[in-house]
């Protein structure tokens, strides 16, 4: 059953917030703030709508197809219409209950994606090459774009650590599952032996962070300034480009060499920084809500071996959600990851519905 109180509600708040921004915000955050409330509502608004509508009709047709009164070829015909209206009734009350589930605000949000080499030498940063070329084609499916802010390259290929910032709707939404440690069993093209390693390498997904999500004071940064430099250690341009920034409270530091410009090596350095202070808030603020994690999938550690790829057998594994799928060629070539997509977030509302049933 719908909560129809808390529909309404939603409603409204959706009308008021488009009234104060007819009138104007009054200062720039509040529009901010306003904006993303509002472009969260939309989808939801615009499903009670249409939900409101398909139950007034239903019960229009019912009252003509039970009318003695009325025609009756015209009974007939309402009857028919009332029946195949009704049977659509569950599957859009479903949307919408899935519509009104707890909802992640940084849902909508593009992400900074990182992803590091972990055990297995230079076969794990073949491989974390590997994973990033599979997140990038499958944002080029998307509709999605990616810019790398920094990359350090393995001495055999891939990378030992390469951050990118992927941009989009609902970027967050899709990718947020995937943080976590990712192994691969296959035999390297420099084994011999025909033996099988296993390797690992990392991922982490950040929500972007707005200026208004978080107070970073300039007196808490140190920034230093250098040559970029590329592989073994050379100077790849003569003016001191590159941007490290340190935030001294939390210790966090960022460094971004990608572009000729400081100015704009400053300014993604900062996007990447205000993103792990978000992150680091949202973490703090879960384990707060630690009896509520129930709902999600996976703990969100990044410590957490996710994912298992076996090239020998063609085998991608999703420990959290017990998925073994034998499309692993699709899936690392970014266009099979949907599907894998697709069973976490489904499993994640899942656990969501139940949790609210339970509750």
């Amino acid at each position: 059953m719908l909560p129809g109180e808390k529909l309404d509600a939603l409603v409204r708040r959706f009308e008021a917030i488009d009234a104060e921004l007819a009138h104007g915000a009054p200062d720039g955050a509040t529009l901010v703030k306003l904006t993303r409330e509002r472009s969260e509502l939309a989808e939801i608004v615009e499903a009670v709508r249409g939900w409101k509508a398909l139950v007034a009709e239903i019960a229009e047709l019912k009252t003509l197809s039970e009318d003695s009164l009325a025609d009756g070829d015209m009974r007939d015909l309402a009857r028919e219409e009332y029946d195949e209206k009704a049977a659509s009734l569950d599957t859009v009350e479903r949307a919408l209950q899935l519509l009104l589930l707890p909802r992640d605000a940084a849902d909508e949000r593009g992400v900074i994606l990182e992803v590091r080499a972990g055990t297995g030498g230079d076969e794990a940063a073949i491989f974390a090459g590997d994973l990033f070329r599979m997140y990038s084609r499958y944002a080029d499916l998307q509709g999605w774009k990616v810019d790398v802010l920094s990359a350090s390259e393995g001495t055999m290929g891939g990378y030992r650590e390469i951050i990118a910032v992927v941009e989009g709707r609902g970027v967050y939404a899709r990718l947020k599952f995937e943080s976590g440690v990712h192994r691969v069993q296959r035999v390297p093209d420099t084994e011999t032996q025909g033996r099988i390693h296993t390797s690992a390498a990392t991922v982490a997904v950040l929500p972007e962070a707005e200026e208004v999500d978080v107070d970073i004071r300039d007196a808490d940064l140190r920034i230093d300034v250098y040559r970029a430099q590329g592989a073994g250690g050379q100077h790849v341009n003569k003016t001191e480009s590159a941007v490290r920034i340190t935030h001294m409270p939390s210790g966090i530091v960022v460094a971004v060499q990608d572009e000729r410009s400081q100015h704009k090596n400053k300014a993604r350095a900062m996007a990447m920084l205000r993103a792990k202070l978000f992150d680091q808030q949202r973490t703090a603020q879960d384990n707060a809500r630690a009896a509520d994690r129930k709902g999600q999938v996976g703990s969100g550690d990044r410590s957490e071996r996710i994912r298992t790829y076996n090239f020998p057998q063609g085998r991608v594994t999703d420990h959290r959600i017990g998925l073994t799928l034998y499309n692993l060629p699709e899936i690392v070539e970014g266009g099979g990851l949907g599907e894998v997509v697709d069973a976490l977030v489904a499993e994640h509302q899942a656990r969501l519905l139940a949790a609210e049933a339970e509750g």
